[in-house]
């Protein structure tokens, strides 16, 4: 998938109006995401990703400690959304990379973040309800 059709798809997905809200609410999960993984495996799971979006996970702040309420509250913040919105951000944005990187490397994302992150995945592997 190139960087259009990624845009694309998280646009179609969020329904958002704009290239520049979805870029937005990409970079704004991605960076997040990136923060609350090792160095390493924020680089590993951006791989397969188109690289004007994996340089999001790649340059993060990597290795930081938050709770999944101050994941939503930095997405929030970084997309200009409110928690509800910024949850189906990362939830919608996080099942798209879900649908690129190999099944190992997203169990070993899974496997590094704590419990009260599961809703971070529950839309992984529900493409049908984007359609």
């Amino acid at each position: 998938m190139d960087y259009s059709q990624f845009i694309g798809q998280v646009q179609h997905r969020l329904e958002l109006g704009t290239q520049g809200k979805t870029v937005r609410a990409i970079r704004a999960v991605l960076t997040t995401v990136g923060e609350r993984l090792q160095a390493g495996e924020a680089q590993d799971l951006a791989g397969p990703l188109p690289m004007e979006i994996d340089w999001y996970l790649e340059s993060a702040d990597s290795g930081q400690r938050f709770d999944f309420d101050e994941f939503v509250d930095r997405v929030g913040d970084r997309a200009s959304a409110d928690d509800q919105d910024a949850l189906f951000y990362a939830q919608a944005i996080v099942s798209l990379v879900a649908e690129l990187v190999p099944e190992g490397e997203l169990q070993q994302v899974r496997d590094q973040l704590p419990a009260d992150y599961d809703p971070l995945w529950d839309l992984v592997g529900e493409k049908e309800a984007f359609e």
